[in-house]
């Protein structure tokens, strides 16, 4: 059973909701990161990076000035690779590894693409989500024999907690 389970999926399926959900419900350890809306009077204007140790910082922000950009989001290639990447870091083998996401706008990082590849290939226990479409890196990502690819819609998105679990081996509690 693979141990390496990677969530893909339309924006807005719920796939950080997922993974969050997961997270929150396990018991062994986990290090890395969750990505965040930021919404400002009701309108979204960016993403942040919460690490699971509680620290927080900007993906991307229409407002920041940056030459990486995906769309209208200038990318925050400090935060990414001083607080994201460091937080994918597992402290002992059993730990889960949570990297959420790997997408267009986290490689622009030539230091995260390089830590998604040494954790894939040397970490057991990893839950991430990434982009349904990509470029050359995303796919590779995804057509590894190492990683399991579910897709999550808004039918799925509920009952896929429990089986995650069980494919990773974790406790698995409804509360």
């Amino acid at each position: 059973m693979k141990t390496r389970i990677l969530l893909t999926g339309l924006p807005g399926s719920g796939k950080s909701t997922l993974v969050r959900k997961v997270v929150a419900s396990i018991r062994r350890p986990a290090t890395g990161f969750i990505t965040e809306e930021i919404r400002e009077k009701g309108k979204r204007t960016g993403f942040s990076i919460i690490t699971l140790d509680g620290r927080k910082g900007i993906l991307a922000h229409e407002k920041l000035k940056s030459s990486c950009r995906v769309g209208k989001y200038g990318v925050s290639m400090g935060d990414l690779e001083n607080m994201a990447v460091p937080s994918m870091i597992p402290e002992s083998a059993t730990d889960l590894v949570v990297i959420d996401e790997i997408g267009k706008m986290e490689c622009f990082s030539i230091l995260f693409k390089k830590k998604v590849i040494e954790i894939l290939d040397t970490h057991p226990y990893v839950l991430g989500t990434i982009a349904l479409k990509g470029n050359a890196f995303i796919e590779k990502i995804k057509n590894r024999n190492d990683v399991e690819l579910i897709t999550v819609t808004p039918e799925n998105r509920d009952r896929l907690a429990g089986t995650i679990q069980e494919k990773l081996d974790l406790p698995y509690s409804d509360a």
